[in-house]
């Protein structure tokens, strides 16, 4: 039997990309990334990319593999806490201005100012008016930021609920992970339909020409990272640019100085001469190869 997914049914256990082959093309897309951003740097475009979606439906990793080979000062992360209290008084949208690019630089929101179309209006942290006037304003702001140049690109990260159900379970357990979960994310699991509503509703209010929403099908994180860094590279208009060609010369000699004996500097204790005598540790499971599920496919998974 078909799973359930939005806009149609895909067939039980989708083909895997092998690690190999993954690893491969997400390296040559990482290289394009990196011309991309000489592109944007050289040409002094401003670019911002809005990671929205499910919980645990995989922005974060993208938005590593993302900027894993980047420079840290053209592309950056964007992901804002709570508003303190003289934020709440501000306009909605005034917080996250002040965090978009200037020329030459790329900013990625992981969340942004869509937290007030879904987990602000579904839990109640919004009033309905701030609500409404949300999806007034909204298109009105993305198009002036497109209006004035900016590069602007949306992801939605659609995740099955049985999956993101194995994820969060995953995450109960994981030591690296377990400050990925959080109280408000296992109250918003109780209210998987409500979000869905509200996704839906978001979408026809601001998904526009100007600034469309790419919807990212992530139950599979390695295919859902590359098929979105594939469309962003895509939807650039970059091109290879010229850079300086560096050279170096010959080290030149060391002077005779007195430098003072490094026992008098703290060193770093060799915590590795504690570990090159001892045994190896089993390899541990890539957690992207897990299995996915265990009750056999049976039963429909929801995308949201």
């Amino acid at each position: 039997m078909a799973s359930q997914v939005e806009g149609g049914s895909a067939e039980r256990g989708p083909r895997r990309l092998s690690r190999k082959r993954y690893e491969a093309e997400l390296l040559r897309l990482q290289v394009e990334l990196v011309t991309a951003q000489e592109w944007v740097r050289a040409q002094r475009r401003r670019v911002v990319v809005v990671f929205e979606g499910r919980d645990a439906a995989g922005k974060g990793s993208t938005i590593k593999r993302v900027t894993e080979y980047l420079n840290p000062r053209v592309a950056r992360i964007v992901a804002l806490p709570v508003p303190t209290e003289r934020e709440r008084t501000q306009w909605y949208f005034q917080r996250y201005a002040e965090h978009l690019p200037a020329g030459g630089e790329i900013v990625l929101f992981d969340r942004s100012w869509y937290n007030r179309a879904g987990v602000e209006r579904v839990m109640g942290y919004c009033t309905p008016e701030e609500y409404r006037l949300f999806l007034r304003q909204c298109p009105v702001f993305e198009r002036m930021l497109v209006e004035d140049g900016v590069l602007l690109r949306k992801y939605w990260f659609s995740v099955s609920d049985e999956e993101q159900e194995r994820r969060f379970r995953s995450r109960m357990t994981d030591p690296l992970r377990q400050w990925k979960l959080s109280t408000t994310d296992l109250e918003a699991r109780q209210r998987w339909a409500e979000f869905s509503r509200a996704k839906d509703e978001m979408f026809v209010h601001t998904d526009i020409v100007e600034a469309p929403w790419i919807v990212v099908e992530a139950d599979i994180k390695r295919h859902a990272r590359l098929n979105m860094i594939a469309h962003l590279l895509g939807s650039l208009p970059y091109e290879r640019v010229g850079t300086p060609v560096i050279t170096m010369g010959p080290r030149p000699p060391a002077a005779e100085t007195d430098r003072p004996p490094r026992e008098l500097f703290h060193q770093v204790p060799d915590h590795v001469a504690t570990l090159l005598d001892g045994p190896d540790p089993d390899d541990s499971p890539d957690p992207d190869t897990k299995r996915r599920g265990r009750d056999g496919g049976k039963s429909k998974p929801h995308h949201g």
